[in-house]
């Protein structure tokens, strides 16, 4: 098979910086279908984020599936549905700095993306020492009861998991950030901003931390549940078809901003034809409105769901780097 040169750089890029980073993951997941090119680290382990089973379980439970996207073999693009036991897989750098990221990958509430905005973030996190965690939420669209919150519920439920079990990862409790994609930036905001949301009913001692992550970057974020704006698919399977005025604005993050939400950093490409760039510019204005930091980028080009792989030979490629800096100016790191 002939592989085009974006498609070889791609490939390039993620094989070098596994030979790079030299981590300590060796445990590949038993749930995340085929296995990826040899050399790329995997998940050191896997946590259950309820141990007696999700609240709300459909009566007919969905049937969970691995799907594998891409047509190249050096590079895995793969998503998941019907996930019944949401979880978070971990990477552990070999010299944490102290500072952890859940990652909420995208999919339009349709399905999580595993690598492109989910396994590639965490190995290119833990590389500079952060200890990521990948959310594998559950989708609203498929049966559970309360829908609208369930992807809340169980980003709420993981960001106080990971505090409880900070020391065992060499983190810092206070220094959990929350980075999503998409639909995943939905997930990303809505924690940012309804983190002290009662969604679910607590379990354990875990329940009495904090959910407030330390500082948020919704990328390329469905934000506003506003039909002028909003992600069409993302609205419906999260909202269903026939929202009320008070649920359009229950679930826009944007009209949900509370005066102590973290710093936030927001990434969007102009050209993004799937989310339009007023859903990051929307909630901006709002953080602005609260005297929340936040810092913005905005590009011409990029489109949407570029994540690290579809940002080679862009302006946009800076993006990792520009969070990493601010992270660092923040505290984070």
């Amino acid at each position: 098979m002939t592989i085009d040169r974006r498609s070889f750089m791609a490939a390039s890029l993620f094989t070098g910086l596994a030979a790079g980073e030299a981590l300590a993951q060796t445990a590949p997941p038993s749930d995340a279908g085929k296995s990826p090119p040899a050399g790329l680290p995997e998940p050191a382990e896997t946590i259950d984020l309820w141990p007696k089973g999700a609240p709300g379980m459909p009566d007919r439970p969905p049937v969970e599936v691995v799907t594998e996207r891409s047509a190249i073999a050096q590079v895995n693009d793969r998503s998941v549905t019907g996930t019944t036991r949401p979880r978070l897989v971990v990477f552990r750098p070999d010299r944490p700095n102290g500072a952890a990221v859940l990652i909420t990958p995208g999919g339009g509430y349709r399905l999580v993306v595993i690598d492109k905005e989910g396994y590639e973030m965490a190995r290119w996190l833990t590389a500079r020492g952060f200890t990521a965690f990948v959310l594998f939420y559950r989708l609203p669209g498929e049966g559970w009861k309360d829908r609208q919150n369930v992807p809340l519920a169980d980003a709420q439920r993981a960001m106080r998991l990971i505090r409880h079990r900070a020391k065992d990862y060499g983190v810092q409790p206070e220094r959990v950030a929350a980075m999503g994609f998409s639909a995943g930036g939905h997930v990303c905001s809505s924690l940012s901003t309804r983190f002290d949301a009662k969604v679910y009913a607590p379990l354990d001692a875990a329940d009495r931390l904090s959910a407030r992550p330390f500082c948020a970057a919704p990328i390329y974020p469905v934000v506003s549940m506003d039909s002028a704006i909003a992600h069409a698919g993302s609205r419906d399977l999260l909202l269903g078809p026939a929202p009320t005025a008070e649920m359009e604005t229950a679930y826009s993050p944007d009209r949900t901003v509370p005066k102590d939400a973290p710093p936030h950093f927001l990434l969007h490409a102009e050209d993004d034809a799937a989310v339009p760039v007023d859903n990051t510019v929307r909630l901006r204005a709002a953080l602005k409105a609260q005297g929340v930091p936040v810092e913005t980028h905005l590009f011409a080009q990029g489109g949407h769901g570029f994540g690290l792989r579809g940002t080679i030979g862009k302006p946009v490629e800076a993006w990792p780097d520009l969070w990493r800096a601010w992270a660092r100016a923040i505290g984070l790191a």
